[in-house]
């Protein structure tokens, strides 16, 4: 998912995904520790993808 279309998201809609995302980097983590994970970059988009989250939380708490 893009910047762009995750602006367009409410924050309750925001809330979910972000906890969507952290479950699962803590799937890939266990998987990468038991080396299960063929693709080690899915770490990395998941870890981007969290990142522009909170970005876009803060963006929205700041502005109002």
């Amino acid at each position: 998912m893009k910047i762009k279309e995750l602006r367009l998201k409410k924050d309750n809609e925001l809330a979910k995904l972000l906890a969507d995302e952290r479950e699962k980097l803590l799937s890939f983590q266990f998987k990468v520790a038991q080396d299960q994970l063929k693709s080690v970059r899915e770490v990395r988009k998941t870890k981007k993808m969290i990142a522009e989250i909170l970005t876009l939380q803060r963006e929205k708490k700041l502005d109002v």
